[in-house]
C-alpha cells in the first residue's frame, strides 16, 4: 500500500528528469532516469516533509550563532595613492598603466 501511494504522490519522472539533465547540460545515461528520478521524489518527500513542521514563534536566523557585524566608518577620502600604486606596475606612463596594445 505504501509504494501505492509513493506512486501517487510522484511528481518526477524519467521525462522530467531528462529535461532537467537536458536544461543543466549534464549526459545522463537511459539506464540511470529512473534511479535518479527516484532520488529526486525522495528529496521531494523529505522536503514535504519539512512543510508540516510547526515554525511559529521561531524567528528567521542566517546564522546558528547570533552575532552582529562589525561595521566601520563609511568616509570618503580623496586617494592620492597613485604614485605609490604607479610604483608596483610592471609599465606606467603619464600617470597610468602601460599595457600592450592588443588591438590593431
Amino acid at each position: 500500500m505504501e509504494e501505492q501511494e509513493r506512486a501517487e504522490k510522484m511528481s518526477v519522472d524519467k521525462k522530467i528528469v531528462a529535461k532537467i539533465a537536458d536544461l543543466a547540460r549534464i549526459n545522463v545515461p537511459e539506464e540511470q532516469l529512473e534511479p535518479l528520478a527516484g532520488e529526486l521524489n525522495n528529496i521531494l518527500d523529505w522536503i514535504e516533509q519539512l512543510s508540516e513542521v510547526n515554525t511559529d514563534g521561531v524567528a528567521p536566523m542566517t546564522s546558528v550563532v547570533a552575532f552582529t557585524l562589525p561595521f566601520r566608518a563609511d568616509k570618503v577620502t580623496d586617494g592620492g595613492y597613485r604614485d605609490e600604486i604607479l610604483a608596483n606596475a610592471p609599465s606606467a606612463d603619464h600617470g597610468f598603466f602601460a599595457v600592450p596594445k592588443v588591438i590593431e
